[in-house]
């Protein structure tokens, strides 16, 4: 049974909330000041302008700017019915919410306060650019004892400082979750003594936007320990704010956990100008960026360059009558910056002691892994680090089957035999989902039954897919454990690196269920937990939760920091959560890195990854919650709009994930109907989640195949970019850096595109009106069936009939022109008829869908042929369109057979044999 249907609004977040608000709001303050006094019209207007400032309250009151105070200011000018003041201050206040200037420019609330000018640049008179942020206060105090806090706070504030922040006062606990929740600004917080735990201003227009935090269920705890509760939920929620906690309480008798809390705790007798110069200092330090400061400071030192690297400096660019132009278009910090030293302040990236090894652990805080590493040549090689660090030949690696090719060359590299998991097909629009759960235990219990299970050594699969299916990363991991202790995790995060600075996306990221399993499993509630489960399971019954005395949480995370981020291209990470890397791994992926990392690393690419760091650490809560705005309005345009919604569907949860795997019973995000439905139940508790930045387009109805839609319309005609389309859809997707103007180009274009097709189908002949049907059903009813990956050739196969091959033979087999043969595509089928078995000796990797259909080793199955006959896309890697596939010969496979019969035979008696 699905759970409890959760509360939907007309607006996805409190944001759009808020800014439709003060638009309208200054809407009806503008006519106000321009009807006539006395009329019913005012009356009307004044009544209308009273219940948008009642609906704003519940909203500003957790935030500094416009913040509550304001709205009680703009309510007394109504009152003294100063209508044109009135109408310019809200107009003045929407015009700084709606552009963010105010942020840009801290000082025009303390300017606006005083009666003074505001300041249009986002500089202090001084010249000195400040940051501004909020620091959230939380204790039960009187409005008198607030104002007094804030004045105070406001005399410690320098004039040359570089941040400036403003205060936001929460009474209750559950007003400091709900403030936290809102307010991107909030940097830092304090808690003040034992807050009381229910709010008194939750209005209905709020609640559908604060379930998860009306939901946590802690009313029944002591006032007292509430304050220490809301430091632990502040490092799960928002882990990048600085805590701190105000207490009477003696040292001797604070708890381990609430020293831990905390960033610093002080006492109420201490100086208020201690706490001022503490938040400051927590800013400062996430400000700094070790290698990316570094990096500008050679920039500025001369020097003389008598080593590699002409372009140094940019002396042989900028000195050339040829090539000036290109160090015009980049400029010169871009070579000043570009060096092969590793000195001067710089590092070395292979055996970082400085700058770089300090960016990388200021990443690792930020990420929350144990150990960070930067990769400056794209996630492929991270992948094949990995890879290549944690198996050896011979291992296996249970391994998503459509998951990206650089996993399954790693395999070749690190000569480990792939067990392949087939993910869920979506026919409708030929694709696949993910791999479910009872998959992956059906096919490890086969390699237990068969004793294979000691060299079974890795799991891996893609998280979140090129789609958007994201994976129920605790529950995978809880129930693989419960099997395979030891089992190591590899999570391909590569569309996922801007997950971990929102909370419904971070739950299901590898390196914060690492750490959160590893405080469970060693917890004595968990241990009481497992000793329960274990006496209650029937006779052969297996158990689904992992022995605490042998559970092992090894956990590494490959992420491309650049596709979601701001990094230059190719900058990755891996991310690594351990606990057994010192004594088992470091020094096999230290090889593993030294093997594929270059010993002349793009330092602008480093620095952009450690600025990137900086800049998720601040604003990553914002930007990523706005990406999924942006994303969800897009949603609803297309499905609103009669025009777009004749073309094009946005495809919907249910679309991709089948309902078995969707215990939340959540079907779609967005009807014109409910309008927006709460996603957060279905994150916690679902198999499969949908990552609502993934927008796929249905373009089926419009008689064209993705990637003339791709070519012909989107980029041909408007210059927009996608990565992905399949025969029927294409894949748009959103990031922190798309704009309301990049949704509103968009869906401008999708408007011309259908304004376009109405053209065209009404100037089609009746025979061109036949054909574009025949596509159309083509395209929404007459599906190509999926292919399952069929199986490794039994001379290729680890243990006859037991899951997994040898991949690396089967490869460098075909390193002999000689052993392999082609084949047309329209010969395969007569050829197995005729009862041939027929091997692929290559990868053949289609784009879309981007992986492998075959790998080297596998059997030829009817239903792949017929799958990449129906394929209508030109780049097929791997395939010859002029030669056919490339297939194994008769003989080598008999010739292989034996080989591989002969077990233990040592290499060089089986090397005569196939040469």
């Amino acid at each position: 049974m699905p759970d409890k249907k959760p509360l939907s609004s007309q607006h996805y977040n409190v944001t759009q909330l808020r800014l439709e608000s003060w638009n309208t709001l200054k809407s009806e303050s503008t006519k106000l000041q321009n009807c006539n006094r006395g009329s019913s019209e005012e009356k009307d207007l004044k009544k209308s302008v009273r219940d948008l400032f009642k609906k704003l309250e519940g909203v500003e009151s957790y935030f500094a700017f416009p913040g509550i105070a304001r709205l009680r200011s703009l309510n007394v000018m109504l009152d003294r019915m100063e209508h044109t003041a009135l109408a310019h201050k809200i107009a003045e206040i929407t015009k700084l919410l709606v552009s963010d200037r105010y942020r840009s420019n801290p000082d025009f609330i303390e300017e606006e306060e005083q009666g003074g000018d505001t300041l249009e640049n986002g500089e202090h008179p001084n010249g000195i650019k400040k940051n501004y942020f909020e620091v959230l206060f939380v204790e039960d105090i009187s409005l008198q004892e607030e104002n007094k806090l804030r004045n105070d706070l406001k005399e410690l504030r320098g004039a040359n400082e570089q941040f400036n922040y403003g205060i936001v006062v929460q009474r209750t606990f559950e007003d400091a979750m709900i403030a936290l929740h809102f307010n991107y600004n909030i940097q830092a917080v304090v808690v003040r003594y034992a807050p009381p735990y229910h709010s008194k201003k939750i209005t209905p227009l709020l609640k559908p936007f604060i379930q998860n935090v009306l939901n946590l269920d802690l009313a029944s705890k002591h006032q007292t320990e509430l304050g220490p509760i809301l430091g632990n939920l502040v490092k799960k929620f928002r882990p990048e704010l600085d805590t701190y906690y105000v207490t009477d309480t003696s040292l001797g008798n604070l708890k381990d956990s609430t020293l831990k809390s905390f960033r610093r705790i002080f006492y109420r007798t201490e100086d208020l100008q201690e706490l001022h110069l503490t938040i400051l200092r927590g800013i400062s330090e996430r400000y700094e960026t070790p290698f990316f400061s570094a990096l500008k400071e050679y920039s500025k030192k001369p020097t003389g360059i008598f080593h590699a690297m002409p372009i140094s400096r940019g002396n042989s660019v900028f000195k050339s009558r040829w090539i000036n132009d290109f160090g015009n278009f980049y400029g010169r910090n871009m070579f000043l910056a570009e060096t092969s030293s590793t000195t001067g302040g710089l590092d070395s990236l292979l055996q970082p002691t400085g700058s770089l090894k300090k960016a990388q652990k200021m990443a690792s805080d930020a990420y929350g892994s144990l150990n960070t590493f930067f990769v400056t040549n794209g996630t492929s090689t991270a992948n094949k680090i990995v890879v290549q660090a944690l198996v050896k030949p011979g291992d296996v690696i249970l391994i998503d089957r459509d998951c990206h090719k650089s996993h399954h060359y790693g395999l070749v590299l690190a000569g480990a035999y792939p067990v392949y998991l087939d993910s869920y097909p979506i026919e409708q629009y030929s694709m696949y989902g993910a791999v479910p759960l009872k998959q992956i235990k059906e096919k490890l219990l086969r390699l237990k039954d068969a004793g294979r299970m000691d060299l079974v050594k890795m799991l891996l699969l893609t998280n979140c897919t090129f789609d958007g299916l994201v994976y129920n990363v605790e529950k995978v991991m809880q129930e693989i454990l419960a099997i395979k202790p030891d089992m190591i995790f590899l999570w391909d995060e590569a569309w996922f690196a801007f997950a971990g600075f929102t909370y419904n996306y971070k739950q299901r990221t590898g390196m914060f269920v690492a750490q959160k399993l590893h405080e469970k499993y060693r917890s004595s509630a968990y241990r009481e937990e497992y000793e329960a489960h274990i006496k209650n399971l029937k006779k052969d019954e297996i158990s689904s939760l992992p022995d605490p005395d042998k559970v092992r949480i090894r956990v590494y995370s490959t992420q491309s920091t650049h596709k979601t981020l701001s990094s230059f291209r190719q900058g990755s990470m891996i991310h690594i959560w351990d606990e057994d890397y010192r004594r088992k791994s470091e020094n096999t992926f230290m090889e593993a890195y030294m093997t594929h990392t270059s010993t002349s690393p793009n330092y602008q690419m480093l620095a952009s990854l450690d600025a990137g760091r900086r800049q998720v650490q601040f604003e990553g809560y914002e930007l990523v919650e706005k990406s999924i705005e942006m994303a969800m309005v897009l949603r609803a345009k297309v499905n609103d709009h009669p025009k777009l919604n004749k073309y094009f569907d946005v495809l919907t949860v249910s679309d991709f994930i089948p309902k078995e795997y969707r215990k939340s019973g959540l079907s779609e995000y967005y009807n014109r109907k409910d309008g927006w439905n709460r996603m957060e139940t279905a994150w916690e508790n679902d198999e499969f989640v949908l990552d609502p930045t993934k927008i796929t387009l249905h373009i089926g109805r419009t008689g064209v195949d993705g990637d003339t839609f791709k070519n012909k319309y989107l980029m041909d005609k408007f210059n927009i970019q996608i990565n992905k389309t399949s025969r029927n859809t294409v894949l748009f997707m959103t990031n922190i850096g798309t704009t309301r103007g990049s949704v509103t180009y968009l869906t401008n274009a999708l408007l011309k595109i259908a304004d376009e097709l109405d053209k065209e189908f009404l100037s089609l002949s009746i025979e061109e009106n036949k054909i574009r049907q025949e596509r159309i059903f083509s395209l929404t009813k007459d599906f190509p069936p999926l292919p399952d990956f069929s199986y490794f050739h039994h001379s290729f196969q680890a243990v006859p009939g037991v899951p997994g091959g040898n991949i690396r033979e089967a490869f460098f087999l075909a390193y002999n022109e000689e052993n392999y043969e082609y084949i047309p595509m329209e010969e395969c089928l007569p050829l197995m008829e005729s009862g041939r078995t027929l091997v692929a000796s290559s990868f053949i990797i289609p784009y879309p869908p981007g992986f492998p259909v075959l790998v080297p080793g596998q059997v030829v199955s009817e239903e792949i042929i017929r799958f990449l006959t129906a394929l209508d896309v030109s780049e097929i890697h791997g395939y010859r369109a002029d030669l056919g596939l490339r297939i194994f010969k008769e003989n080598v496979l008999n010739r292989q057979k034996t080989v591989t019969s002969m077990g233990a035979m040592g290499s060089n008696t089986k090397k005569k044999l196939i040469n």
